[in-house]
């Protein structure tokens, strides 16, 4: 299962796609299914919009309808340090939803939310797309930053020092993923702006379309890279096919 939040980001995805048809939910959410070329994955790919309290639901929703073997999150964001320019991807090591803190006299005391990523998914990211993108900490919050001189942008550079990129759904994804119990997911971003006064311009040269790209690029390498497995939940459900130690039943693996 692959979610985006934007148009171009579904786009950049679904170019990788062959034998596509779409799919409706009961409750009305779309999704497009597809084979990823040159793989025995199965892929569904959804659009969700921005924000990660929409995202955290879909994905809860989608989840429950579609039982995928693995989760991705593919998109666009704000690079947060010097070296990871525009053009760049940033694998997700780690999640952190930035807004959970406490308000006192003192000052504002920090309550940050974090989720790792997939140990099986970034062991893969690590070996498929070394010396093509940054396996780093991503950043979350309900914000676009285009000022790097802002209160949040030094609130960022104070607390998530780490955070190598910005962006505005991960942590919907990682929360829903932690609830599942089971389910491995990654978040790939592509980096289309510093967070700075230079976004619009940035955006308006086409440095988003870039950036999806070459996220959904990064996306497809370790997609092909990953060997079909069968999930923790499924070998202990009690069913006779569900021995991890026996081949897959048929070669159809949902992402």
């Amino acid at each position: 299962m692959v979610l985006t939040a934007l148009p171009l980001e579904y786009g950049a995805v679904c170019k990788h796609l062959v034998d596509t048809e779409e799919d409706i939910h009961p409750e009305g959410t779309w999704i497009t299914r597809g084979r990823l070329v040159d793989s025995d994955w199965q892929v569904a790919l959804a659009e969700v919009g921005e924000g990660a309290v929409t995202t955290a639901v879909l994905t809860e929703r989608i989840v429950s309808w579609l039982d995928p073997d693995v989760l991705f999150f593919v998109g666009v964001a704000g690079s947060l340090k010097d070296d990871v320019a525009v053009g760049d991807v940033v694998v997700a090591t780690k999640v952190y939803g930035i807004h959970g803190g406490k308000q006192t006299p003192e000052g504002f005391m920090v309550r940050p939310e974090a989720w790792r990523s997939s140990h099986r998914l970034e062991q893969v990211a690590r070996h498929s797309v070394r010396g093509k993108a940054h396996l780093k900490p991503i950043a979350v919050g309900d914000v676009v930053l285009a000022d790097a001189k802002s209160a949040i942008a030094a609130h960022l550079r104070l607390h998530y020092n780490d955070a190598a990129a910005i962006e505005m759904e991960g942590s919907g994804i990682a929360h829903a993923a932690h609830l599942s119990g089971h389910l491995d997911a990654l978040v790939i971003r592509g980096i289309s702006d510093r967070a700075d006064a230079g976004k619009a311009e940035a955006d308006s040269l086409g440095s988003q379309q870039k950036a999806a790209d070459q996220a959904a690029e990064a996306l497809v390498t370790i997609l092909r890279r990953l060997p079909p497995f069968k999930r923790r939940s499924r070998a202990s459900s009690g069913d006779s096919d569900s021995d991890p130690q026996e081949g897959p039943q048929e070669q159809r693996h949902i992402s």
